[in-house]
């Protein structure tokens, strides 16, 4: 027993010794939150849930000069998001995901102002409790799983943004693909953006996705609007459009107030899923305070009346 404990001692004193010699820092921070979401047309009533996660960060810097970090979050009961970031000096961020990533399109899918969520996705799933409700649809986005790279080059020309995505292949996606994304902010003001992305199939089965984007803030107005679409190769079941346009208010430094509206135009459908929502944010400390009216009809493209659902979303977030 003796034996071991030295044995354990040795091996942990060794590895202080060798991280000791790189310059690092830990830092653990958190949020917790509470949110009532209700909604017509589904038997959920007044729907409280808790939202809360801790974030653990480790970095340094190494002897080339390249700074590594290490992100780890425990999300209520289950480790989530993890990713290693390196920095390289002159040449730019790789980020390797090995959950929660995103590609370079995923990464744009929905950018227009909203004080508080996309009209699409605050009051959560329609099809969850009340039978044969049709399950909504968000915006066209990007294809990315876990085990991904994302890369943000270094700014090669004043004020445009070049960053992309590599998905390797798996057990579902026979292709490893490569997503894209450029984003111009070189007028004051102004950011205008393009993004690409494949499902990573082949056949009728590949899909292929773009979106672009314009956004124009000016003294406390901020309005965009957002085109985009996905195209099935030999097929037109998948091929949907999706546009989407926002403007906020800053109020105050503290109160923001916002409209948010989508809609998505399905391949295979006759009508079209439309969502609208007022919202407005207000912070104080750490304390956050966001509300949102929301209206979708013919959600997932459905005519039927109990596919047409209107609701709020109240939600209380801390950060610490």
């Amino acid at each position: 027993m003796n034996t071991i404990k030295k044995v354990g001692l040795t091996a942990l004193g060794t590895s202080l010794i060798a991280t000791s010699a790189f310059a690092g820092a830990v830092t653990v921070t958190g949020s917790a939150g509470i949110t009532l979401n209700n909604a017509d047309n589904a038997d959920k009533g007044n729907s409280f849930s808790m939202t809360d996660q801790v974030v653990f960060a480790g970095s340094g810097e190494l002897d080339n000069g390249m700074n590594v970090s290490l992100s780890l979050q425990l999300d209520g009961n289950i480790m989530d998001d993890r990713s290693v970031t390196i920095e390289m000096p002159d040449m730019g961020t790789l980020v390797f995901a090995g959950h929660g990533g995103s590609s370079a399109l995923s990464a744009v899918d929905d950018v227009m102002p909203t004080a508080y969520g996309e009209s699409w996705d605050v009051i959560g799933s329609t099809a969850t409790t009340t039978a044969g409700q049709t399950s909504k649809q968000g915006a066209v986005g990007g294809y990315a799983t876990d085990n991904n790279f994302f890369y943000t080059a270094p700014e090669v020309v004043e004020g445009l943004g070049i960053k992309a995505s590599y998905q390797p292949s798996g057990t579902s996606r026979p292709d490893g693909t490569v997503s894209w994304a450029l984003e111009y902010t070189g007028v004051e003001g102004l950011t205008v953006g393009y993004a690409e992305d494949d499902n990573g199939l082949s056949g009728t089965s590949k899909i292929d996705t773009d979106t672009m984007y314009v956004k124009y803030a000016m003294g406390s107005f901020t309005v965009g609007m957002q085109e985009s679409k996905q195209e099935q190769s030999g097929g037109t079941a998948s091929d949907d459009e999706f546009s989407a346009i926002g403007i906020t208010y800053q109020v105050s430094d503290d109160l923001t107030i916002g409209y948010h509206s989508a809609e998505r135009d399905f391949g295979d459908q006759t009508l079209d899923q439309e969502s609208a929502n007022l919202s407005a944010a207000y912070t104080t400390g750490g304390v956050t305070i966001s509300a949102a009216m929301v209206s979708m009809d013919n959600v997932g493209g459905s005519s039927a009346a109990r596919d047409d659902i209107d609701g709020f979303a109240i939600d209380v977030a801390l950060a610490f």
